[in-house]
């Protein structure tokens, strides 16, 4: 029997356009078979960030953190043309318009297909991120568990 082909992405933006693309990409390998990771580090981890506030016993610095990054999918700006903030909705309507499923889709779509999303735990510790500040069902791992799993990957994708 052979072994699956192993995809890793990295995601260490926080523009809904990079996360958009990193999803189709983690969607269309698990759908070719691939075992999928996606690690997210750095701005990246607002991607996987409640909508809503969650009550956690922060410092000073790591709760102006909190109030400073997007909150969620939901809450993501675009890398470029994002208008003050209209860019995300124009960017929502023309995938809407063309039936494109939205990131939050994606990521459940993700989920549904068992890509391993992993919440980097040394960023959250810098950054202040508690893990019930995060969707359910993820992973919590260190650099060295993305390392063993892109030590066997093919593709290894850093967005």
């Amino acid at each position: 029997m052979s072994q699956k082909e192993k995809t890793t992405i990295i995601l260490f933006s926080a523009d809904l356009d990079k996360a958009i693309a990193a999803f189709i990409i983690a969607n269309g390998a698990a759908a070719y078979g691939h075992e999928v990771t996606v690690f997210f580090t750095f701005w990246g981890l607002n991607t996987l960030r409640k909508d809503q506030p969650v009550s956690v016993r922060k410092g000073f610095l790591e709760n102006m953190f909190g109030k400073m990054m997007p909150r969620g999918a939901n809450k993501l700006g675009l890398s470029k043309m994002n208008f003050a903030g209209i860019g995300p909705r124009l960017i929502k309507h023309v995938m809407k318009k063309h039936n494109a499923l939205g990131l939050p889709q994606l990521i459940e779509l993700a989920r549904e297909q068992g890509v391993k999303l992993v919440a980097c735990t040394m960023t959250m510790d810098l950054l202040g991120l508690k893990k019930e500040e995060l969707i359910d069902g993820i992973d919590y791992a260190g650099v060295a568990t993305y390392l063993g799993d892109a030590a066997e990957a093919k593709v290894n994708l850093f967005i």
